[in-house]
């Protein structure tokens, strides 16, 4: 079961450090990643070390199930009026239309949404700091913590700092 802490760093010497210092304790490079100004990513942090932007595949699948679930109970009412003569297949059909489009109108709202990391921490992005998201096991983190923090990062406190998949 994988954790996630933050850290932060003033500049992006100080975010480069830190998150050689998580490598050198093992963490794996995919469970790293940096959040920066817009200004800085673009600039200074590479594709693959980016934090995902928003919230738009969480957002999608909640549309999915909500849009499926209403898209189910009417074509369940459409069935029960006999003259419209809406059969249980239609109803089915009606449930993926219902999803389909939950799904889509929920992931253009989730692309204007800012991940959780951004939302909590805009403060100190906005002031230039730059953000090391570590994801890993607790063992892993217990190894990393010291190195990270010697390496001139500092650890902020993380609400959802419950276990990720």
């Amino acid at each position: 079961m994988k954790t996630r802490r933050i850290y932060a760093s003033p500049n992006l010497a100080a975010a480069q450090a830190a998150l050689a210092a998580a490598r050198d304790t093992g963490i794996e490079r995919d469970a790293l990643s940096l959040i920066a100004r817009s200004d800085i990513e673009m600039d200074a942090v590479p594709d693959d070390l980016r934090e995902a932007h928003t919230d738009m595949v969480p957002a999608a699948l909640r549309g999915a199930a909500g849009g499926g679930a209403v898209g189910l109970v009417a074509g369940l009412i459409a069935v029960a009026v006999p003259p419209l003569g809406i059969t249980l297949a239609g109803a089915g059909l009606m449930a993926a239309v219902g999803a389909l489009v939950g799904s889509w109108s929920s992931a253009l709202v989730g692309a204007t949404v800012p991940d959780p990391v951004r939302r909590q921490f805009e403060d100190a992005i906005e002031a230039g700091q730059i953000l090391l998201v570590v994801d890993a096991d607790e063992e892993a983190l217990a190894r990393a913590e010291q190195a990270v923090i010697r390496a001139g990062a500092r650890p902020l406190p993380y609400e959802a700092a419950t276990a990720i998949s």
